[in-house]
């Protein structure tokens, strides 16, 4: 006799399928998305090209800048996959800010910076990496920063993909080189100034790291470890604040103001000074406000760093759409330069079509691939909290201050990845520290077995190693690749 509709067996069997639908949903969904983001971001490379062709108009040499427009906007989209991943990390680590509020501050105040305060002009290729007049003819200095436009693009690709982030201007500067290198010889390249970005490979993370630990040192010993803990934040919390908007002053009026006016190093120290001890002043009846009822504990502290995170965050972003994005466009702000004019030697002025194709191919970027990068920078190095995510934002401005001073070529990849690990590699020393302390009155507590004392570690080691290889081999590969496709592409067009 057949199963009624009512008989219990006939619905178990309808529920095993409706599982069945019901996986087979969720797989298709999990599949799919992927597919989406490539579909979109390939939708704009080629609205990018279309854009190039209506500004560029009818000319002989229209397609060749067509394609850059569309290399141009792939390097753009990995930007946004990869570097900005290193300004919203912390925040979305510590849980100041979600996911998806992070990518909207991110893509808006990264836009703002490119577009609003964005480079005016980008010194001779790449901030002098090769010297233009050794490439002989205009046509060869294209095809060099095609090759370098595209190397940086892909290189970048690979490195979201494994889960690595690196330095962008980097990767433009490797490839840069290695094209330069293949198309006129070792002369080319400006080897002091390589000297100094590979010594910043070394300084910036370890400077950042080292600013963030001693940030979260104070942060520990003045508010933390204090009996009273609401009562010692009532009183450093607005400090902290004010140094983190001083220190965001200088940086913004030193580094993402330049095309609105120009401001040498003093006067910017001068504006964050002022304005940091106005913001002192304004936060401490703010903070007073904030923290009433609010027990005495850790957690609690977390609420008074929260806002001024996500400021920091935002503030980041700005400065680096002002900053790293004229890097990334400069090979194709240089193509078009080459081709409209058919002069390569004199400095390089970026085309506001440029500048929005670089400021949306990183919102684009950031929605669609970011992510991925975001959640290892905040939470799979190490745990963040909003006090040690404060650590390492304020880290990132003071970091480029003090290299701005130096005269030191700088990557805020390379600071504020570094800012992580000193913040993770000081909480390991704090815990140690405190471990022996605690020994000399209960041993019996404190005794770890060695594979313990190993897994307590509060940096994980192998995405410590992955990224330091990736940092190293970033402009070697790069360059090797850059030049690789320069032969390729001499080899197809002549």
């Amino acid at each position: 006799m057949a199963d009624q509709p009512g008989d219990p067996r006939h619905l178990e069997t309808l529920d095993r399928d409706l599982r069945r639908f019901s996986r087979l949903e969720v797989a298709t969904g999990a599949i799919g998305r992927p597919m989406v983001g490539l579909g979109v971001a390939l939708v704009f490379v080629v609205l990018a090209g279309l854009a190039a062709m209506l500004f560029f108009g009818e000319a002989n040499n229209t397609m060749i800048v067509v394609i850059a427009a569309c290399l141009g906007a792939y390097m753009a989209l990995n930007i946004g996959a990869n570097d900005v991943a290193n300004n919203m990390g912390p925040a979305v680590g510590a849980n100041a800010l979600s996911m998806g509020g992070a990518i909207a501050i991110a893509a808006i105040f990264e836009s703002a910076g490119a577009l609003i305060a964005g480079g005016d002009v980008v010194s001779t290729i790449a901030k002098g990496i090769i010297a233009p007049e050794s490439m002989g003819t205009a046509t060869v200095f294209v095809w060099a920063m095609m090759a370098a436009l595209l190397s940086a693009a892909l290189w970048v690709n690979l490195a979201t993909w494994v889960g690595a982030p690196v330095s962008t201007t980097h990767s433009v500067v490797g490839g840069v080189m290695g094209a330069g290198i293949a198309a006129a010889g070792f002369a080319a390249v400006s080897w002091p100034t390589m000297g100094k970005i590979a010594a910043s490979w070394v300084i910036s993370p370890v400077l950042g790291g080292v600013i963030a630990a001693m940030f979260l040192a104070l942060i520990k010993s003045r508010i933390i470890y204090r009996d009273d803990k609401i009562a010692a934040a009532r009183v450093w919390v607005p400090v902290l604040v004010g140094i983190m908007g001083g220190a965001f002053s200088s940086y913004l009026a030193l580094k993402g103001l330049k095309k609105i006016i120009k401001i040498d190093l003093p006067t910017s120290l001068m504006i964050g000074a002022a304005i940091g001890v106005l913001i002192w002043l304004v936060m401490i009846p703010v903070i007073r406000k904030q923290s009433e009822g609010l027990e005495n504990r850790n957690k609690s502290l977390k609420v008074l760093f929260g806002i001024p995170l996500v400021v920091s965050a935002a503030l980041l972003s700005f400065a680096h759409g002002a900053n790293d994005v004229a890097n990334a466009v400069g090979p194709l702000a240089a193509i078009v330069q080459a081709s409209n004019t058919g002069g390569f030697l004199a400095a390089v002025s970026i085309p506001l079509w440029v500048m929005v194709i670089g400021a949306f191919g990183i919102s684009f970027g950031l929605l669609l691939f970011g992510p991925k990068l975001i959640r290892m920078v905040g939470g799979q190095i190490t745990k963040l909290n909003p006090m040690r995510a404060y650590c390492v934002a304020l880290s990132a401005a003071i970091t480029v201050i003090v290299a701005s001073w130096l005269g030191l070529p700088v990557s805020s990849t390379h600071i504020a990845v570094g800012a992580v690990f000193g913040v993770g590699f000081f909480r390991e020393w704090d815990a140690e520290r405190r471990i022996a302390k605690t020994r000399q009155t209960m041993p019996e507590r404190t005794q770890y077995s060695r594979e313990e004392r190993r897994r307590r570690k509060l940096v994980r080691r192998s995405h410590f190693l992955t990224i330091i290889a990736a940092w190293l081999i970033t402009v070697p590969a790069a360059a090797v690749l850059s030049a690789v496709i320069f032969f390729v592409i001499t080899t197809v067009m002549t």
